[in-house]
């Protein structure tokens, strides 16, 4: 038993440690992260109302009444002799059931239904029986606005553009993972960086007391060196302090939990890509959601205007066709039941509104203007956003290879000073200057390698175009 515990408490106790590359981090972020559940319940929410779109010009049946109703009371009875209270003690049960179907292409709506209906009176002990076997009612409305006409147009664009907005925001999602793996990423080099120095700031000054010892070297040069020895303590100090915060948003954002180990993997293996940006304008054209949001604004700035418009002089045809019949028995309700025709015309025509009406399309009217011109300003300022983003990734690349030979030459130039220094042949100025400068350009190129990622999701974000497959970016929006 005692064995069997020990191992259980060392199980889990022991920390497990894994090796995460870039590719990792955006796809666990893909999966798990904040931004990216929230991305998908969005996406949800607009599939279930595209849905509810669709389900509407399907035929709708319902099954609706009062099973039983019961009342017993005193009801007031007005007459042209004068009005007394009578008893009043009856049952009654009603159902229907019915089906309607909208009328896409005029706007109206048909519906069928049958009906049957039960009264028993228990004053008198009387009871009868109502049907309605059929009835076929017809809604339509006469050079009126047609809103079935305007959903048809632009509920499948809003589908299509909640597509598009959520394949960009898991871009979005691709570089936020980035930016924080690189920032843990430079934390993590940093402290790298700093337990080296540390070492080689002590070997130095080790070397530099026994030159002081052997009266070769100056006490000035001593102190200098423990000087350099004591900034490199606190300097690690504060990177593993700053590693260990960017290691706790690193893993809050990916949701990896915190008794897990993390060794980033610098991703070095840089595509040869270079993005011409016309052809990065059109992509971005044909495949973002904001475009599909230019038209349907536009869109929706031209229905207002014709809503403003026919709502001006309401008119409606109403039709009803049927049979209905009510006997004392239920075998008598059915037989020969009487016609029923139920024709009406609606009208609602303003004589004098005091310019309300015309008021109300002029406000269409500028709206519709407005929205154009803000449009026709919103696609020149998104088509230079493109070119300018892609303009910028060519040179991404330049400045990498840049940033890692300043890396290269800046740590053998340190090597080369710090051996000539160990002959004295150089004094303590020069190292130091040498040290840092080799700090600096590692540092560099980390944040160089850096900028060229978030550039690449940057550029993939806003064309929704993966440059190095040649294809469109999508998404299994069915699973």
């Amino acid at each position: 038993l005692t064995l069997l515990v020990s191992i259980n408490i060392t199980a889990q106790t022991s920390t497990t440690h894994i090796q995460l590359t870039l590719e990792d981090a955006i796809e666990l972020a893909s999966a798990q992260s904040p931004d990216a559940m929230m991305a998908k319940h969005r996406f949800r929410n607009s599939y279930w109302q595209y849905r509810y779109y669709k389900a509407e010009y399907k035929p709708q049946f319902t099954l609706s009444g009062s099973p039983i109703q019961f009342q017993n009371q005193q009801k007031l009875v007005e007459t042209i002799d004068g009005s007394f209270y009578s008893k009043y003690n009856q049952m009654y049960s009603d159902l229907s059931l019915g089906m309607e179907q909208a009328i896409g292409f005029t706007g109206g709506q048909v519906s069928v239904f049958t009906n049957l209906g039960y009264t028993k009176n228990f004053v008198d002990d009387t009871m009868f029986f109502s049907s309605s076997p059929i009835n076929i009612s017809l809604v339509q409305p006469i050079f009126g606005y047609n809103s079935y006409k305007w959903e048809r147009k632009i509920e499948p664009m809003k589908y299509l553009e909640a597509k598009q907005t959520y394949i960009e925001t898991m871009e979005t999602v691709a570089i936020t993972a980035t930016r924080y793996f690189f920032n843990c990423l430079l934390a993590q080099i940093n402290t790298e960086l700093q337990e080296s120095n540390l070492a080689n700031n002590d070997t130095l000054h080790q070397i530099a007391q026994g030159r002081y010892n052997m009266g070769t070297i100056a006490e000035n040069e001593v102190l200098n060196m423990e000087l350099n020895y004591l900034n490199s303590l606190s300097q690690l100090e504060r990177a593993k302090l700053e590693w260990e915060n960017q290691l706790f948003y690193l893993k809050s954002y990916l949701r990896i939990k915190n008794d897990v180990t993390i060794e980033l993997i610098a991703p070095t293996d840089i595509p040869d890509l270079v993005i011409d940006a016309q052809r990065a304008v059109e992509e971005a054209n044909e495949n973002r959601a904001d475009i599909i949001s230019y038209k349907r604004q536009m869109m929706e700035a031209e229905q207002s205007l014709e809503r403003a418009k026919k709502d001006r002089y309401a008119m409606n045809l109403s039709l009803t066709f049927g049979l209905d019949r009510s006997a004392h028995s239920i075998q008598e309700v059915y037989t020969n039941p009487q016609n029923k025709e139920v024709i009406m015309l609606g009208l609602n025509v303003p004589l004098l509104d005091w310019g309300k009406s015309k008021g109300q399309i002029k406000m269409a009217e500028s709206t519709l203007e407005l929205t154009k011109t803000t449009i026709e300003q919103d696609i020149i300022d998104f088509n230079q956003e493109i070119y300018i983003k892609a303009k910028e990734f060519n040179i991404q690349q330049s400045q990498l290879m840049i940033a890692a030979k300043s890396d290269t030459v800046a740590q053998k130039r340190y090597e080369f000073t710090k051996a000539r220094y160990l002959i004295g042949s150089i004094d303590i100025t020069e190292l130091n200057s040498s040290a840092a400068d080799k700090d600096s350009k590692q540092q560099g190129y980390i944040t160089a390698l850096q900028n060229y990622w978030i550039n690449y999701f940057e550029i993939r974000r806003l064309t929704l175009y993966d440059f190095v497959k040649n294809e469109k970016i999508s998404s299994e929006f069915d699973l």
